[in-house]
């Protein structure tokens, strides 16, 4: 057996491929070269896939691959036996080899084609790479959101205890201003004392205003709705912001026409703008260039939203005092020159009226705030505003 077998291989008494080529050097170099590259390559490539499956275990179709490395072995052993068979009639040995091969061809081909779904699916790495891109941002995004609402949680209690105080303390105000204007009523022809009863009377209206403050970044403080056209608002407060900003800052606005009327309480309205604008005031003084602009604009948004903007040209603020611009309490100016209830009581009155307040601001480029309403459908406001041309209209 091992005998015809052995002859059915190699001595069949048949020429060598050599022959055929007539012995030509050439001829004959140029195919062992040829098929030694081929079957060198061949070999190289099985060693690269059983490499890469070792690697990456967790590849499901692992099988796949190992059956196309036995595919690619054979391939290059028929190359290794061309050569062979240029002095060696073996041509057996090549045909059984070539049979193996495409065994393995047919079993690979047939495992191949139900595969191609699943190959097709796989993601591209431009796919992956917007994937990872994706999740990314909404990792991003659940962390601002989770700052947002621990920020929230924290501006909540603090607000719970300041109207607490703020209450109280207001009780306490009323009692105090009750019995001092009957002291002024009292001491009338008493110069000093009635000198000494009316400024302790300012100090108790100016705590009571710090006592609004405090009710308004809680959202305790009663609101008077009503419907408010914002562009009459805006030049209303120009002029006394003129005056308050001093004469090294410009005051200038930028009015929308047709403005839906909004519903809220027109003097805690005013009473932000002017907030913002002492910030403003303020940042702008701390800037190097002394000439600053404080701008003042309206815009109907999409979804019915209004916006009041302020601008002005400070200092700006870092991304670290702009995460706790709102917080009660916290300023960045010398110790008495503020309390730091300025913007958490326009955080609490534009939050208080369903609106949102936005920041937008860089250090050495100014700050912009958003204050942005609900419009209500009760009509337009701010007909006025327009020019003869129809165009907007400054203050």
């Amino acid at each position: 057996m091992f005998e015809g077998l052995h002859r059915y291989l190699f001595l069949q008494g048949l020429a060598p491929h050599g022959y055929c080529l007539l012995w030509d050097p050439a001829l004959i170099w140029t195919h062992v070269l040829a098929d030694a590259v081929i079957a060198a390559a061949y070999f190289s490539i099985p060693i690269a896939l059983w490499l890469f499956i070792r690697c990456r275990r967790d590849i499901e179709m692992s099988w796949i691959l190992a059956l196309f490395a036995a595919f690619i072995l054979a391939c290059g052993t028929t190359h290794v036996l061309s050569i062979l068979v240029l002095w060696v009639p073996a041509y057996g040995l090549e045909g059984a080899v070539k049979a193996l091969t495409a065994l393995v061809s047919i079993g690979t081909a047939i495992a191949l084609w139900p595969m191609l779904p699943k190959l097709v699916a796989l993601p591209s790495p431009r796919q992956l790479q917007l994937a990872l891109d994706q999740l990314k941002a909404e990792v991003a995004e659940r962390e601002r959101a989770e700052e947002m609402l621990r920020q929230s949680h924290k501006l909540q209690a603090v607000g719970q205890l300041s109207a607490g105080i703020a209450h109280d303390f207001n009780n306490l105000l009323t009692v105090i201003s009750g019995n001092l204007e009957r002291a002024l009523r009292v001491s009338a022809e008493q110069p000093q004392v009635t000198r000494s009863l009316t400024n302790a009377l300012a100090a108790s209206e100016r705590a009571a205003t710090l006592t609004g403050q405090l009710l308004a970044f809680a959202r305790k403080q009663p609101l008077s709705r009503e419907e408010v056209d914002l562009n009459a608002v805006v030049r209303s407060i120009t002029a006394m912001l003129e005056r308050t900003m001093g004469e090294h800052i410009v005051v200038s606005c930028d009015l929308a026409p047709d403005l839906p009327l909004l519903e809220l309480d027109r003097s805690q309205l005013e009473s932000a703008i002017l907030n913002i604008a002492l910030n403003a005031r303020d940042a702008m003084d701390g800037a190097l260039d002394h000439r600053g602009e404080l701008h003042l604009s309206t815009r109907a948004l999409a979804g019915g939203e209004v916006a009041l903007a302020l601008r002005d040209t400070g200092c700006g603020m870092a991304p670290d005092t702009l995460e706790r611009a709102t917080e009660p309490f916290f300023t960045t100016k010398p110790v008495g020159s503020g309390t730091g209830l300025g913007l958490s009581q326009v955080y609490g009155f534009v939050t208080q009226t369903g609106g949102r307040l936005e920041f937008d601001s860089t250090p050495g480029t100014g700050t912009v705030v958003r204050l942005l309403f609900a419009g209500q459908n009760i009509g337009n406001a701010g007909e006025d505003a327009k020019d003869n041309d129809g165009t907007v209209a400054d203050c």
